[in-house]
């Protein structure tokens, strides 16, 4: 079973990250993202960059990851 941590471990390997929270059950996972990569992207194209981060965990691990991506900028505004 996937742990929420090991998600985590690897947003951060691919992603540089100031703030991420990871939660779930093993199969269905909730992630709260924080870069400054994410500055002036889209949602997809931010979804894209944790996508790639987690690479075939994707496919292979993870059923499903719902994400709140958010530049540090964004983050602190709300």
């Amino acid at each position: 079973m996937v742990e929420p941590g090991s998600i985590e471990q690897s947003i951060r390997a691919g992603l540089a990250c100031t703030h991420l929270e990871v939660s779930g059950d093993g199969a269905h996972f909730d992630a709260v993202i924080v870069s400054p990569a994410f500055m002036g992207l889209s949602r997809v194209r931010q979804h894209q960059l944790v996508y790639a981060a987690l690479g075939d965990r994707m496919r292979e691990e993870i059923h499903a990851l719902s994400m709140k991506t958010f530049s540090p900028e964004e983050w602190a505004a709300r």
